[in-house]
């Protein structure tokens, strides 16, 4: 099955503006999208300084994310997890496993995923009413997470969520709370720590190893399902939590072509998954027939996890 999808207008989605005769102190995408100025928290959005009751919990996670993900862990968590021989379920199933868990590596938001999960679908719905597959590409981009579950592993957070970041080449400055990877053994290691790595120029991040979490695990489970999204919906999957490049613009030498045209809808669907977290609780049961349809559309009954 092929599906054709238009360039984004990336200029108009992209301006953050206040509404004519509206709030200054809130902001809109593309559509008319209303995006507050600040989290949940009354804070910046992604400000890792902040102080709030949630500084000390993120910093933490990120000093023992940083100095865990190495080229080994990863490689190893991969081969484990890339069996999928976990369980079978159907996207809705694992949707309602996430309801429990809040993200500690998120300054935002503390509420359960699921609320998150439907404020990013719903928002891009409403502005992209034609792309149903970027709206099920909210609604699933997280899906990964599951690794939190007991029956999954129970991994700890900082193998699960978090900013994700290339292993196998020198780890970027931009990378939030840098400092910590010096406590990385490859960042001392001289096959690891240089501009390319084990890789080389061009080489397309589906060649990169990414530090292991939801992001690459839920990029696995869709494309080892056969699921029908366009490539742009996987790309999406896999690196939205890859800050370094579409916020920065790090990395970006080990881009190839297809990679620079998914960035444009990248770019685009970062915005939703960002600015639409909020306290705004989304009606469950009004939205669920919509997206069990799309499912239907693009994953089959059961997947394997």
């Amino acid at each position: 099955m092929t599906i054709t999808i238009e360039q984004p207008q990336l200029d108009a989605v992209a301006e953050r503006k206040a509404p004519a005769g509206g709030d200054p102190a809130e902001l809109v995408l593309d559509g008319g999208f209303v995006v507050p100025d600040a989290n949940a928290f009354g804070n910046t959005f992604r400000d890792y300084n902040a102080e709030s009751e949630r500084k000390k919990t993120v910093e933490e996670f990120y000093r023992v994310n940083h100095i865990r993900q190495t080229h080994e862990f990863v490689s190893r968590m991969r081969a484990e997890y890339g069996r999928l021989d976990r369980t079978e379920m159907g996207i809705w199933d694992c949707i309602e496993l996430l309801n429990e868990f809040i993200d500690d590596s998120d300054p935002d938001l503390d509420m359960p995923q699921i609320e998150h999960l439907l404020q990013t679908a719903e928002a891009i719905r409403k502005d992209y009413p034609d792309q149903d597959w970027l709206h099920l590409t909210g609604l699933i981009h997280d899906l990964g997470k599951v690794l939190l579950h007991p029956s999954f592993g129970e991994l700890p957070q900082w193998a699960v969520v978090g900013d994700t970041f290339p292993v196998g080449c020198a780890f970027d400055e931009c990378n939030v709370h840098f400092k910590y990877f010096k406590e990385n053994p490859d960042y001392h290691n001289p096959k690891f720590n240089t501009k390319f790595g084990v890789y080389s120029e061009g080489c397309g991040l589906d060649n990169v190893l990414m530090s292991w979490g939801h992001d690459d695990y839920m990029y696995l489970v869709a494309k080892e399902n056969k699921t029908t999204l366009p490539s742009a919906g996987l790309f999406i999957i896999r690196y939205h939590s890859f800050y370094p490049l579409h916020k920065h613009g790090a990395y970006t030498h080990l881009m190839n072509e297809e990679d620079k045209e998914n960035l444009k809808w990248l770019h685009v669907f970062n915005k939703y998954d960002l600015y639409s977290k909020s306290n705004v609780r989304i009606d469950v049961e009004k939205v669920k027939p919509y997206y069990m349809s799309l499912i239907d559309k693009y994953f089959p009954a059961k997947l394997r996890w």
